[in-house]
């Protein structure tokens, strides 16, 4: 014998925004390009620095910019990131 319930059954519709939603979010990615244009520009930051002949010191790359801002610059982007993937989407 079938047992009978009395729940209505799912509409392919709600069977289907179950099993086919996406892992992201439209506000997911915004923060995945974020965090990747951060990385970018705490990277393009460290370019640099070095002098035009190798046999001379230059003491350029010893800056603020290349030495902490930079760094912290690629570290934010690495957090914002995992921000990213860890965010739930609103229900």
């Amino acid at each position: 014998m079938k047992k009978s319930t009395n729940q209505a059954p799912e509409s392919k519709s709600d069977q289907l925004s179950k099993s086919d939603a996406f892992a992201f979010t439209r506000e997911n990615y915004k923060w995945v390009f974020i965090g990747l244009a951060v990385l970018a520009l705490g990277f393009l930051l460290m370019i640099g620095g070095g002098s035009d002949d190798p046999d001379v010191y230059s003491d350029k790359i010893f800056n603020f910019q290349r030495w902490t801002l930079a760094p912290a610059l690629v570290l934010a982007g690495f957090v914002i990131q995992i921000y990213a993937i860890m965010k739930k989407p609103k229900a």
